[in-house]
């Protein structure tokens, strides 16, 4: 997809779990897969990309979905990390 379409046309929404796996994903939509395993090995895609969890993506969810649909996971999660983590991969500032 993000070959057919334009950048700004293409955002990355991340539920991962954990601080670390929320770090990688985010480094592999945007500077490549930093293990070097994967097909986007050396790809940089440079998509944005958040965690549902963040306030942005929440404030554009129904409040009853996030409730239906996250607000359980997102309470057993560090969500202030996993945040913080995309938030710097998004900003370049840990890639």
């Amino acid at each position: 997809m993000a070959e057919k379409l334009d950048r700004e046309e293409v955002v990355v929404l991340l539920g991962t779990p954990t601080e670390d796996a929320s770090r990688l994903y985010a480094m592999t939509v945007t500077t490549g897969d930093p293990s070097w395993a994967g097909a986007l090995a050396g790809v940089a895609l440079q998509l944005p990309v958040y965690h549902v969890t963040e306030d942005a993506v929440k404030a554009e969810i129904a409040p009853a979905d996030y409730d239906e649909h996250l607000a359980l996971m997102a309470m057993a999660m560090d969500v202030d990390a996993i945040a913080g983590a995309v938030r710097r991969v998004r900003e370049g500032h840990d890639a």
